[in-house]
Order: structure tokens, then sequence, then C-alpha cells
């Protein structure tokens, strides 16, 4: 047991130091923030603490390590709306086990404003008013993710990698290209659980073209701003996320989860805990389970402080989730209340996603 948990902090600090040393190595820049929000109703019930735990499809998100523990071939999808529907978040991933050690998955989220009104062009060059110059067009975020996963020879060991494409559009204006590499580990013991992910390990790294000629239809449609072309490159510093987590039988009928996460960000931001060089924040959450067929789920995370109007200061913000699951044959339904209480500046509040097992086709 000493060789297992000496072997697993050397894991540990080696993903910690590979993060650490691009994250000071590159020019601090924000980016891809979509890839942000999460997946899963049942992940966002427990206030995304399931770093330690995830075992299924949507571990290719939350820690490819997970996907080992596939049984059967799964598909995932949610849909969630934003900002009164004008935004949609989308999510789709299917995964299979290769063999009894490995596995692989693929996932796509798209983050969208569609049907933006263009009126730049609303007023011509005699000052008259015409609605046929109004246009449309979309902007939409798109991550199309590459999970494999595989046990190491220790056992409970288990590791997981992510390669990332990402595609931005801004309508005829601009669009991005970028790449990056996700990594976790997870561990296993007993009823004990524990959960690394490094996302964004080697930075993720985005590059914009743009269309100077659509640029130059909106240069002047605001006096004083968008006179010059954005920087046409963006970089994601990378992040951490560490969990630990215990299950245990309450009665014959009845199971618990209960887990820890610390999110990490290497660079100066409102978490709760920050400094010029780290950030974090916790999370906590907790699932019942009973007979593996209706699950009630609770979590607090986000803790970050927040700057109050007219610059008093600032106020501690957190957010409440709520969660339930069905799951029978194969079908799990689940929904997640977050954000409860407008505790937070969470960006949506009602959730639901869809998982299947293969099984259920055969």
């Amino acid at each position: 047991m000493l060789k297992i948990i000496t072997r697993l902090k050397r894991l540990t600090f080696i993903l910690i130091s590979f993060s650490t040393f691009f994250a000071f190595s590159q020019t601090a820049k924000y980016s891809n923030e979509f890839l942000n929000i999460g997946v899963d109703a049942a992940s966002f019930g427990m206030a995304n603490a399931v770093t330690a735990t995830t075992s299924d499809v949507n571990s290719g998100y939350w820690n490819p390590a997970g996907l080992v523990h596939l049984e059967d071939n799964q598909v995932s999808a949610m849909h969630a709306n934003y900002f009164a529907n004008i935004a949609t978040y989308n999510y789709v991933a299917g995964a299979m086990p290769i063999d009894s050690k490995s596995a692989v998955g693929f996932s796509v989220i798209r983050f969208g404003v569609d049907d933006i009104l263009n009126t730049t062009q609303l007023i011509d060059e005699q000052g008259n008013i015409n609605y046929n110059r109004i246009s449309l067009f979309s902007t939409a975020d798109y991550a199309f993710t590459l999970s494999y996963a595989r046990n190491l020879p220790l056992e409970g060991f288990s590791y997981g990698v992510n390669a990332k494409i990402i595609r931005r559009i801004i309508g005829d204006f601009a669009n991005a290209w970028g790449f990056g590499f996700d990594a976790g580990i997870q561990f296993q013991k007993n009823s004990w659980y524990f959960g690394i992910m490094a996302r964004d390990i080697t930075t993720t790294y985005n590059t914009w073209t743009f269309d100077d000629s659509e640029l130059a239809t909106i240069q002047n449609a605001i006096e004083g701003q968008n006179q010059s072309t954005p920087e046409a490159s963006e970089i994601t510093l990378p992040k951490l996320q560490i969990g630990i987590a215990r299950k245990t039988a309450i009665t014959r009928d009845f199971d618990l989860n209960t887990s820890l996460n610390l999110d990490m960000r290497f660079a100066q931001t409102n978490d709760v805990i920050s400094s010029g060089t780290l950030s974090a924040t916790p999370a906590f959450g907790f699932e019942v389970g009973y007979i593996n067929l209706v699950y009630l789920r609770g979590g607090v995370g986000n803790f970050q402080n927040l700057e109050q109007l007219g610059g008093n200061g600032t106020e501690l913000g957190f957010q409440p989730n709520f969660g339930v699951g069905f799951k029978y044959k194969g079908i799990q339904i689940d929904y997640a209340l977050t954000d409860i209480g407008d505790q937070s500046l969470a960006l949506y509040s009602n959730v639901f996603s869809l998982k299947l097992d293969w099984s259920i086709f055969r």
C-alpha cells in the first residue's frame, strides 16, 4: 500500500509540474472559456465534483481515465439554453471499451448564438434607414475531443488522455482553429477514489484569421471602437482538478457517494483562494442511490469573491446545486437545478441530459 501511495504522489507531482511549467513559459491569455461549462446533468447536480468517480461516457470530459470502467458502448447527449434562450449549449458523446483494459471515446460540444441581427449597415451613406440592409449571422464555438484510456499495471490505477480540436466562428468576420491535450489519472482502493485531471497541459493554442473586407464594414459602427484588428492568437493556460471521494453502502438498498474537488488555475482570478500565480476553488458533492434505480444529488462549489456595485468591497459567492436521476435497463435521464437561490453568477439553471447503454439495442 505504501508503494502505491508513493507512486500516486509521483504521478501527481509530474502532472502538476508539467502544467506549471507551461503556465509560466507562455504569455497568460484566456480563451475557450466555453469548455469550462461542463457536461452531464448528473455531474452538475454534484457541483462538478466528479474528477475521482466519473466512470461513464462523460468521463471523456471530466477525466478520461474513467473510461476504462465502461462495460458496454454508451452514448450521451445534453442540451441547455442560456441568457433567456439566446444562446444554446449542446453536447453529444460516445464511448466504447476496446478490451478489458482500455477504452476510447469521442465527443462534440457546441456553444453558439444564432441569427444575430447585423444592423451596422442599417443606415446608408445618405442617412436613410433601409431595413433590407439588415443581415443575420451566427457565432459558435466547437470542440471535438478524442479520448483514450487504459489501466496501468498497478492495481487500481488508470490513465486517460484527450486530444482536442477547437473551431470558433464569428459570422464571416473571423474564424479560428485550435488544438490542445488533457491528461488524467484515477486510483481506486476499496471504497476510496482519487482522481487528477490536467486540462490544456501543453496550453491550448488558437489561431484566428480575419476577413478584412467584412471587418471594414463594422469598424466605424460605434465611434471610437472596433478600429483595429484583434490579436491573431490566443493561449489557454493549464488547469488542474484534484478529487477525492468515498462510496459506502448505507443499507442494503441505499448507497452514498461523497466527493470533494479542488479546481486550480495557474493565474490570478476571483476564486476564493487566489494569489498572483495560482487560484483555486473547492467543490463538494454527494449522491444517494436507491437500488441503482433512483438518484438524489446535491453539491456546492464555484466559490468566488464577487465585486459589489459601487466598489463597496467583495462578497463571497457560491453555487448550490441539486439533481435527480432515473436509470432503467440502460436508459438514464438526469436533471440538475443549478445555482439555487441565485447565489452566484452562474449562466444556467435547468439542465437535462440523457445517457444510453448500447445493451438496450440488443
